[in-house]
């Protein structure tokens, strides 16, 4: 019998997706992905997966366990037609599915609990917080059929879409008690959901500035690390390099995943700092038998340094160009890549000589906005096919189930952009596998 998941994505859906698929791929754990959207995927296993997996994952928000499901016609119909049968019979559903019951377990007098509604159908968009207003009432009243008293968690008016975050559900203490009521509606499906597990922002929070030694301009976000860890099919045990280390926060995310690691940087004060945020990592999460070592070196003869096929995977991110304070012109952009090419081109040819047989690359290059609108990449194709590397697609069409039809565009997705509004320069990631 097939186990069904249900995960909402962070922003990058697609990088989210990437993540999960890799994740599942590189354990042999057998999925099928019955529908993905920017909002929500739901996902079948033949066997369980624990919801603890959520703290191997960066891309992850919430883990839901559906428990009814209902055609998205029947909620068409109910709020975009109003029709109270429609509207009786979702009631029904969540009536007699097994929410109900599990808050009546509950052994507080008064039941705390969310309502978040994830909306792939673009028709219902604007009518979510209707539809969450109506779930929640729909709970109430069965909560209170049994002389249960109980209160749903509101949200401020100017929230775009009813959706609690990883924030609030973890203050709130709704995952233990499964008091997190998902409503997801798809194009044709609409699940009902509870949450079963969540991302923990302070987790990731402590490891990026609760460590002794940071570099606020150039870092890279743990949950970031983790994201590409995944796609580099980081499993345990595994030998995981970094020769762009800096402070070691790709090392520290590899180290809690379990994994071997060597890291490198040019600059001896990144060394240093990396061999102390390790050490701190260490101590700080209880792990006696962390294996690492920092090296001063360069990445463009790290293979002297390190010896050749001695990596499983390699995970970095190499200059990306100087901060800037304005969004540059084109040909500046221009300027900025042409200076970084050797370095790329220099650090790919290492990375071919280190990487074991089949060993993935996960390389961050850069992705500078300009004031024509048209980003400015570096061109690595050419140089990579020429070292010997093949690019990863990470969707493929065994992991969809047969009945989904899946975009020509999405198993076409090479490369995975990560930018906030904010960045000049963002992060474009690329896997490659010797």
């Amino acid at each position: 019998m097939q186990l069904q998941l249900l995960f909402i994505p962070g922003k990058n859906w697609r990088l989210s997706l990437a993540e999960l698929a890799s994740f599942l791929e590189a354990r042999r754990k057998k999925f099928s992905a019955h529908l993905i959207s920017r909002d929500f995927f739901v996902c079948s296993f033949d066997e369980k997966i624990n919801a603890s997996t959520i703290d191997d994952l960066g891309g992850i928000i919430k883990i839901g366990n559906p428990v009814a499901n209902l055609p998205t016609e029947t909620v068409q119909s109910a709020f975009l037609q109003k029709n109270r049968e429609a509207q009786a019979q979702i009631a029904q559903n969540i009536a007699s599915c097994s929410i109900i019951a599990k808050m009546l377990e509950a052994k507080p007098d008064k039941i705390f609990f969310g309502v978040s509604v994830y909306c792939a159908e673009k028709s219902l968009r604007p009518l979510s917080k209707i539809i969450q207003r109506f779930i929640g009432s729909t709970i109430k009243r069965e909560l209170a059929a049994h002389n249960k008293k109980s209160k749903f968690m509101g949200f401020a008016k100017d929230r775009k879409q009813p959706q609690l975050s990883h924030v609030e559900v973890l203050k709130k203490n709704l995952v233990e008690p499964q008091a997190e009521v998902l409503f997801c509606i798809g194009e044709e499906q609409t699940w009902i959901a509870t949450t079963i597990a969540v991302h923990n922002p302070f987790e990731f929070q402590k490891r990026d500035i609760g460590k002794p030694n940071q570099r606020k301009i150039f870092a890279m976000p743990p949950r970031l690390s983790r994201i590409m860890i995944n796609l580099a099919f980081c499993t345990p045990g595994k030998l995981l390099l970094d020769p762009f280390c800096g402070v070691g926060t790709v090392l520290q995310e590899a180290l809690l995943a379990k994994a071997k690691v060597v890291g490198m940087d040019i600059n001896p004060w990144c060394v240093k700092a990396a061999e102390e945020n390790l050490e701190w990592l260490k101590r700080e999460y209880n792990l006696p038998e962390a294996d690492f070592r920092i090296l001063h070196g360069d990445a463009r003869s790290m293979a002297q340094k390190i010896g050749w096929e001695q990596a499983d995977c390699i995970v970095t991110e190499p200059d990306l160009g100087p901060a800037l304070r304005h969004i540059p012109t084109e040909p500046y952009a221009l300027k900025i890549i042409r200076k970084l090419q050797p370095l790329y081109f220099g650090f790919i040819e290492e990375a071919y000589k280190v990487l074991k047989k089949s060993g993935r690359l996960v390389l961050v290059t850069p992705y500078i906005k300009t004031r024509s609108e048209r980003a400015v990449t570096m061109e690595i194709e050419e140089k990579i096919l020429e070292t010997g590397f093949q690019r990863v697609y990470p969707f493929k069409k065994e992991h969809f189930a047969e009945d989904v039809k899946v975009p020509d565009a999405l198993t076409a997705i090479a490369s995975f952009v990560d930018i906030e509004e904010r960045h000049k320069i963002g992060r474009e990631i690329h896997i490659f596998q010797k």
